[in-house]
């Protein structure tokens, strides 16, 4: 049977988009190769063709997951009117629908402990992404990027990504519902 040209990194594509949901929603020890090639409609043997390790796996799985947070906050912050920029990052980041679904939502919540502990090269990659997310923050909060706005930014951050691991925390209570909506107050002030 003869396949597409592109048919092997488009099957590498989708077993790292399966790979990226599963490390977001339940961590890197989430990753069973044999369940991950069942969910993505290949066997366990085909693996090997397409990643050299589990680890190497896990590891662009890591930069696959943190690329998509910074392009998802410019992309709503773009369609916001320019006073309501960063409100729109925050409103959307602290909703009940990003609480109930981690496979498709920020990896800062929910494995920053596990980065600390992950390779150099993925807390590189983390560091990175977190600083474009931390250089759009600012530039959102006082119209440039200034030493001031950069460490403002870092506690609007902190604040988002600290409410939404204790609303995860909380589950789906009046708690986690008092957790999203100060946070989004104390992520604005």
């Amino acid at each position: 049977m003869r396949y597409a040209k592109n048919h092997k990194s488009e099957t590498r594509a989708r077993i790292l988009k399966n790979a990226s949901a599963r490390l977001r929603a339940h961590g890197a020890a989430g990753i069973a190769i044999a369940d991950l090639m069942k969910e993505s409609g290949l066997t366990h043997g085909g693996f090997y063709a397409h990643f050299e390790s589990r680890e190497a796996l896990i590891g662009e799985a890591f930069r696959d997951a943190m690329k998509g947070s910074p392009a998802r906050w410019k992309a709503r912050a773009d369609k916001a009117p320019a006073d309501k920029k960063l409100a729109a990052i925050v409103d959307n980041y602290l909703t009940t629908e990003h609480r109930d679904d981690p496979g498709a939502g920020c990896i800062l919540p929910g494995l920053g402990a596990e980065v600390s502990r992950s390779s150099t090269q993925t807390r590189r990659v983390y560091a990175a992404r977190l600083e474009e997310m931390i250089a759009l923050v600012a530039e959102h909060q006082s119209g440039r990027v200034t030493k001031a706005a950069r460490e403002q930014a870092i506690g609007t951050i902190a604040t988002m990504v600290g409410s939404l691991l204790l609303a995860r925390a909380a589950g789906d209570t009046e708690l986690s519902a008092d957790i999203l909506k100060a946070g989004r107050r104390k992520a604005m002030s």
